[in-house]
Parts: C-alpha cells; sequence; structure tokens
C-alpha cells in the first residue's frame, strides 16, 4: 500500500515497500527547477539516503512535464534587470563562493545517492531536467518521454553533470549532436540511442518504475551499494573537475552580452531569437 511520508510544497513523497517515489509537483510549470523545488528534493533525497528500510529510490514528475530545466518565467524580474535566468542566486557568502554553483550540487546530489536511482520519465525533460534524468541509474519512460538539451538556445553551455553524464550514456557523437543542435528526441529515438532503457504505457509508467526497483530491492542493500560504487568508479569518478569546467564554460558563454540579452527576450516574446556572438 502506498505510504504518504511528510509535508513538502513543491514535491510530493511516498513509500511503496522499500522503495521510495519522489514526484516533482509544480504540474502548471512543468516541473521546472524553482529554489523551493531545489530545496524540497535535496531534503527528500537526503531523507531516502538517511533511511535503511530504502533500497530504491524513483523520481518522476507531476501533469506532462517530468522537469524542463530551471525556472525562467519565475525570473521575469531578474531579466529585466540584467541577471542571469534560473532560480535566485544564494544568499550564504559560502555558497555563493562555491565554484560548483547550485547547478553542480544539483549533480552531485543524484550522483552520490548510494542506491539505485530510477527515472520515470513521463513528458519533457530539458536543460537541468535532462541533466536530473542523465544523472539517475536507469530511466524507464513512456510513449510521451521527450528530451532536450536547450542550453545553446539560452546562450549557455551544458551544467548541472550533462557534459559529465550525457557521452557517458549515448557516446560522444551522439551527445555532441544533441547538444550542439538542441533538437527534441522522442521516446522512441531515445530508446534507440540508450537515453531510456525502456518505454512502458504512460498509464502504467511510475508503476513499472516501481516494480523494476522492487527487482532491484529484493538482492543485499550492502552489496548493491558496493556494486554502484564499483561500477561508477569503473566510468571514471572525475565529476568534479566535469562540473568545475562546467562553471567555467558558463561564464565563458555569458560573456556574450548581446545575446544573453537576446536569448531573454525572445524567451518571455516566445519567438525565435537572432544571436550574434557578442
Amino acid at each position: 500500500m502506498d505510504q504518504p511520508v511528510g509535508r513538502y510544497d513543491a514535491i510530493q513523497y511516498e513509500i511503496r515497500g522499500q522503495v521510495a517515489v519522489l514526484t516533482l509537483n509544480r504540474p502548471e510549470r512543468l516541473n521546472a527547477i524553482s529554489a523551493g523545488l531545489r530545496s524540497d528534493v535535496h531534503a527528500a533525497v537526503e531523507r531516502a539516503r538517511a533511511d535503511d528500510d530504502i533500497r530504491a529510490l524513483v523520481i518522476t514528475g507531476a501533469g506532462r512535464g517530468f522537469c524542463s530545466g530551471a525556472d525562467l518565467m519565475g525570473g521575469a524580474d531578474r531579466a529585466a534587470a540584467g541577471m542571469p535566468p534560473g532560480p535566485p542566486p544564494p544568499t550564504n557568502q559560502t555558497e555563493r563562493l562555491d565554484e560548483m554553483s547550485w547547478v553542480g550540487r544539483w549533480a552531485k546530489l543524484f550522483y552520490t545517492f548510494d542506491k539505485p536511482l530510477i527515472g520515470a520519465i513521463n513528458g519533457v525533460a530539458a536543460g537541468a531536467g535532462m541533466s536530473m534524468a542523465l544523472a539517475c541509474d536507469v530511466r524507464i519512460g513512456s510513449e510521451n518521454a521527450r528530451f532536450k538539451t536547450v542550453f545553446v538556445e539560452r546562450n549557455l553551455s551544458p551544467d548541472s553533470g550533462m557534459s559529465f553524464f550525457l557521452p557517458r550514456i549515448v557516446g560522444y557523437a551522439h551527445a555532441a549532436d544533441l547538444i550542439f543542435t538542441s533538437r527534441a528526441v522522442d521516446a522512441e529515438e531515445a530508446h534507440r540511442i540508450g537515453l531510456l532503457n525502456r518505454i512502458v504505457p504512460e498509464g502504467r509508467l511510475v508503476d513499472e518504475a516501481v516494480a523494476y526497483a522492487e527487482e532491484m530491492a529484493q538482492w543485499p542493500p550492502l552489496a548493491i551499494r558496493s556494486a554502484k560504487r564499483v561500477l561508477q568508479y569503473s566510468m571514471e569518478k572525475e565529476i568534479d573537475d566535469a562540473l568545475r569546467y562546467e562553471h567555467v564554460g558558463l561564464g565563458f558563454a555569458r560573456k556574450a552580452v548581446n545575446d544573453a540579452k537576446e536569448s531573454r527576450a525572445s524567451f518571455l516574446e516566445k519567438r525565435k531569437g537572432v544571436y550574434t556572438g557578442t
């Protein structure tokens, strides 16, 4: 039986046997990442990490989207003030000086989760939302699953772990294709190139993801945790270097001041941007 747990503003968290289900719950914004959602997700993931009765975690989204990335519309006033899009910058001095910024900590939150992490991709996963899906150990999608890197459209280079995760999942050439074109990838293509492990009917997505997680949860938990650690190690563990370099890349991209303004204006005006590299 499903067991609701705790109170959160921007997510839902429930326990199904030995599996926790974290549902991003801002459907009116396609579950875009606000400061509140970020805080709730961090709290829930750490809760699942600390609970020895939880053997696996499923992450999905409410409504039509999995996660559309950083909440840009929430920053209309910030855009007018010439500030970069996304959740408000931290006020804590130590956090402000953090060379990885919040997007780096977002990636590390999922990458360092020491139990199986399953993404149940119910709709669009874009930008940092796609990075979150990539950070999962495996991904199950409905027929409505769709992936879009989106960063270059916002005059940015990849962040939130995308440069680390994507080529390791689909290979360099596919990663370059998806990042440089920013084209949308539907469920069938995602399955073909390895973004999705399997596709299931829309109405069965979460149930199928939980059943899949239960297959993993049946095994000795320490063996599973150890297996995850050695698997990650074998794939190279220089994620800190990748995240630092992503942050440098963001600063480089933002030097194109006119393109930054145009990316915000075209988004707010719902038109195709015209970029000059300046």
